[in-house]
């Protein structure tokens, strides 16, 4: 029996109670390293019980990493770890459950398939994604590199607020360090092309791996699949070539009832094309990125809000038709734009987009 001095440690008849002994039932995700189950506690609690497998030490390892890793941290886009149990070989993390799926299943499984998944609730995930990163980048230290970002690792709770989850693949970084040097670990299709090609990995991976999460998002594609044509099999290199050749409006997931003004897609599609430049210092920080994706929460809003004033008083309810003019950018009572950072951001929008300028 190990015991960290940190969190709750729940006995192994706990957790197996809670889960109904492990049952087929109560599972409700599997992975290369472990199984996880939802578990009902006497108080009356509902968890999340990820049981590692104990393959060659892995479960040892992971276990350590993630209570190390987020096992004390506390922010509203990452999954609260609330406690283990470590008994004989058996390692397990409790964590609190979201009650809504995750990222994948919205996107690509039953649940895409039979509800709605509008504009505003991708932009919320990736902005509360894109949080959750920042913090765990640059609020730490040392700083977490998660190293593992990907739509199933997002889970999702019923308002749209994402927390991003299994952390048993992160890496510590000290302010002391630049980069570490690992074995190639991640999701294909997400992974950097300089991590993959050299092991060197630092906290650009993983803003590489939210473009890729981005692109997703936006157009509710996979990013490698290979029963699409040769040029778009690479979700990636099919989206920059869609927006240097000027169809960026071609790329929004046809599954979207309602469509981003073509104003709105193309600043998600910067934001998502900067953040997977082959070249990594090109790439912007994590806090970089919240700003530009806040940037485009109040434009879409009053975009949004005059169509549906437009609907109201003058159109047929059965007739959304978009804003024919954009809405001025945020400004203040002088009139001026509001500036982030100490800057103007739109500026930078605006610099960056003209080589992908439709």
């Amino acid at each position: 029996m190990v015991q960290l001095g940190w969190g709750r440690w729940y006995s192994l008849k706990e957790l197996d109670l809670a889960t109904n002994g492990f049952c087929e039932d109560s599972k409700i995700g599997e992975g290369g390293y472990g199984v996880v189950f939802k578990g009902f506690l006497p108080d009356g609690s509902v968890v999340a019980v990820k049981n590692l497998l104990n393959n060659t030490g892995q479960a040892e390892k992971e276990f350590r990493v993630e209570v190390e890793a987020i096992g004390k941290v506390r922010h509203k886009n990452l999954v609260r770890l609330l406690g283990y149990c470590a008994e004989s070989c058996y390692r397990m993390l409790v964590y609190e459950y979201v009650d809504n799926g995750n990222l994948e299943d919205w996107l690509h499984g039953f649940s895409s398939q039979t509800q709605a998944f509008p504009w505003e609730a991708r932009m919320k995930i990736a902005l509360g994604t894109a949080k959750a990163l920042t913090y765990l980048h640059e609020a730490l230290e040392p700083k977490v590199v998660h190293r593992d970002i990907k739509a199933s690792n997002i889970l999702v709770e019923g308002d749209w607020n994402a927390k991003i989850s299994d952390f048993g693949l992160a890496k510590l970084l000290g302010s002391e360090k630049s980069h570490v040097t690992t074995r190639v670990m991640g999701t294909f299709g997400y992974v950097a092309p300089e991590y993959a090609s050299t092991g060197l990995l630092n906290e650009r991976s993983d803003v590489y791996s939210f473009g890729v999460l981005l692109m997703e998002l936006i157009t509710g594609r996979d990013p490698v699949d290979y029963s699409r044509p040769p040029g778009e099999v690479n979700l990636v290199d099919w989206l920059k070539v869609m927006v240097a050749n000027r169809h960026s409006e071609d790329v929004a997931d046809p599954r979207l009832h309602v469509k981003p003004t073509p104003r709105i897609l193309k600043k998600a599609l910067l934001v998502a094309i900067r953040c997977v430049d082959p070249d990594s210092l090109r790439r912007p920080k994590m806090g970089h990125v919240v700003h530009m994706l806040e940037a485009d929460e109040l434009p879409y809003r009053q975009e949004k809000a005059q169509s549906e004033k437009r609907s109201t008083f003058g159109n047929s309810p059965h007739h959304h038709q978009a804003p024919t003019k954009p809405a001025p950018l945020s400004r203040r009572a002088d009139g001026k734009e509001n500036e982030v950072n100490g800057g103007d951001k739109h500026a930078i929008y605006k610099q960056n987009w003209k080589k992908y300028e439709v």
